[in-house]
């Protein structure tokens, strides 16, 4: 026998389960919402808007909260609620530094202390749905609705363009 005198050792490869498509999903998406993504994803318009969703607790659905159009994020900490979680896809008017301007699509989960721990495990167990629903990659958390200021985001906003930068650097020599 060939393997005579000789340890065998038997290698299992799995996939990790922290994977997105292995995450708990606690609540889908409102088909009617998933289309008013889309459509805002593509949209024209050069003002900052917001979508705001909340979680359908007895329908178990992301649904429509709010829709609001020309707000700044000072004003749209104003909208949510200081003690209950909510989603916001956010447009918003970027300026960079060299004066370049763009409109990236922001996801930011709010979750403030406070919240019940019951619709805490709701909105974190349907988050990673939803962002993949929405097809968004600048992904954000505040714990406090104080902190969504305008320099809170464009910090936020900052981490990438300086990725992209030097990645374009990277990219070039």
């Amino acid at each position: 026998m060939a393997f005579e005198g000789r340890t065998r050792i038997l290698i299992a490869f799995s996939k990790p389960a922290f994977l997105p498509s292995e995450s708990l999903v606690v609540c889908d998406v409102a088909e009617d919402l998933v289309e008013k993504l889309r459509k805002f994803r593509f949209r024209r318009e050069t003002n900052n808007a917001a979508i705001i969703m909340k979680i359908d607790k007895d329908k178990r659905l992301v649904v429509l909260d709010e829709e609001l159009e020309g707000i700044s994020p000072d004003e749209l900490k104003d909208e949510l609620p200081e003690r209950q979680p909510r989603f916001i896809v956010y447009s918003y008017k970027y300026q960079h530094d060299d004066g370049r301007v763009s409109y990236p699509l922001c996801f930011i989960f709010s979750s403030p202390v406070g919240c019940k721990p019951e619709q805490q495990m709701m909105y974190a167990g349907s988050k990673n749905k939803l962002v993949q629903t929405a097809e968004l990659t600048k992904v954000f958390e505040i714990r406090n609705t104080e902190d969504l200021t305008e320099e809170w985001l464009r910090e936020k906003l900052g981490f990438f363009t300086n990725v992209n930068f030097y990645a374009s650097k990277v990219f070039m020599y």
